[in-house]
């Protein structure tokens, strides 16, 4: 018998019964359509991170106000005002491996062009601050050294901030004012989406660090060189452990703050916060992926106790074949064939299933899905293999059996 044979009869075989084929199937259906729709919620999801990731920079450093402790008690990050724009100089000269310093202040305040308003995050940053949060300009231009050095009253704004105060009209050029400041909108920033918190980071608006200083009530601090954060930027392959380390000893000198005394300011390494998201993200891609074989898994019991059936049902079939000259071996391949074929139809139906799945739930839900086409190829080479692995028990136990035993079988 050549294969072609083989395949017709294991067709015609499975045609005979089609509602019996047809739940055989559906483990496996059910278990491709699983994988690929669990992994393209995962695959989603962890794109969705990385590009967040990628949004924040890469190999950073930030550094905030500390607490300061009156009376014995705590009062928070951000109390303490002893971080300066000479400790982010001090960082970029002495630290080994640091690409750049940015020093930062922030306000929450409102913005008025026209007769709108919004309420956002100003940032009073430096040329460095951009470059270091790889932010881009979509329109116009960034800030320049020139801006600082001489508290140029410049805007520029976030996506989020020109969607609410002019729409889809462009910005440049326009007057803008924050309390009774007036700015003139020079960039407009590339769209970043939100961070790994969840936030906005288009809800925003940076202005020169000297012009945050000077002309936004609410920004006056006793020490004129105060900063609320600076963002460290290493250059790539450094040790990030060991430059916050350093970093640490710095400003605790600097500080002069005592052994045993709490820092007055805070660390973040920005690369291992992603990293811990990233992993968070993979590990729950496999859990899902995991939890969906077992679908297949059971599909593939489903065949071998259909194929064992089949076997009792056929058993003259079989004996009058071996009694006219068939080969053990053709009778193995045929019931090989049938649970293969079982296998990989089931699993073309899933693939359809499980894409339709995937796209009903980005389109109903709002998940991000991202559907791989190694996923998808994947669960049709597992279900083949299934079909195989769980149809050898049936075809091999119908290939062994006695012609005359068989030919006598009721």
């Amino acid at each position: 018998m050549t294969a072609w044979d083989a395949l017709r009869a294991a067709l015609d075989s499975l045609r005979a019964n089609p509602l019996r084929s047809a739940l055989t199937m559906l483990g496996i259906v059910i278990g491709v359509a699983a994988v690929i729709a669990m992994v393209a919620v995962g695959a989603g999801a962890r794109d969705q991170v990385l590009r967040q990731i990628a949004s924040l920079g890469t190999n950073l450093i930030m550094v905030g106000q500390g607490s300061i402790v009156r009376s014995g008690v705590k009062l928070g990050a951000g109390t303490a005002s002893t971080l300066t724009e000479d400790d982010a100089q001090a960082v970029l000269s002495e630290i080994p491996g640091v690409v750049v310093t940015a020093p930062s202040v922030r306000w929450g305040l409102q913005i008025v062009a026209g007769n709108q308003n919004w309420g956002t995050v100003l940032f009073g940053v430096t040329p460095d601050y951009m470059d270091a949060r790889d932010w881009t300009v979509a329109t116009g231009r960034g800030l320049s050294d020139e801006d600082v050095a001489q508290a140029n009253k410049v805007v520029v704004l976030g996506q989020t901030v020109v969607r609410n105060l002019f729409g889809g009209g462009d910005p440049i050029g326009e007057p803008v004012r924050v309390f009774s400041t007036p700015l003139t909108v020079v960039g407009v920033l590339a769209e970043k989406g939100q961070n790994t918190q969840g936030q906005d980071q288009d809800d925003v608006i940076f202005v020169p660090l000297s012009t945050a200083k000077r002309n936004i009530p609410g920004m006056a601090k006793s020490n004129p060189r105060f900063i609320h954060t600076m963002v460290v930027k290493m250059r790539d392959g450094a040790d990030m452990a060991e430059a916050q380390a350093q970093i640490r000893d710095l400003l605790r000198q600097r500080h002069r703050l005592i052994p045993g005394q709490d820092d007055d300011f805070w660390m973040r390494d920005l690369s291992e916060v992603s990293a811990t998201r990233d992993a968070s993200s993979r590990a729950l891609s496999f859990l899902l992926a995991a939890v969906a074989a077992v679908s297949l898994l059971v599909g593939g019991i489903g065949i071998m106790n259909i194929m064992l059936v089949s076997v009792t049902e056929r058993t003259r079939e079989i004996g009058l074949r071996l009694a006219i000259g068939a080969r053990r071996r053709d009778i193995l391949v045929q019931f090989l064939i049938e649970s293969t074929t079982l296998s990989l139809i089931g699993a073309a139906v899933g693939v359809a299933l499980g894409i339709a799945t995937a796209m009903g739930v980005a389109a109903l839900a709002g998940w991000p899905t991202l559907i791989r086409i190694d996923s998808v190829v994947l669960a049709v080479v597992v279900s083949g293999l299934i079909g195989v692995f769980f149809g050898l028990y049936p075809a091999r136990r119908a290939a062994l059996l006695n012609p005359i035993e068989a030919l006598r079988h009721e």
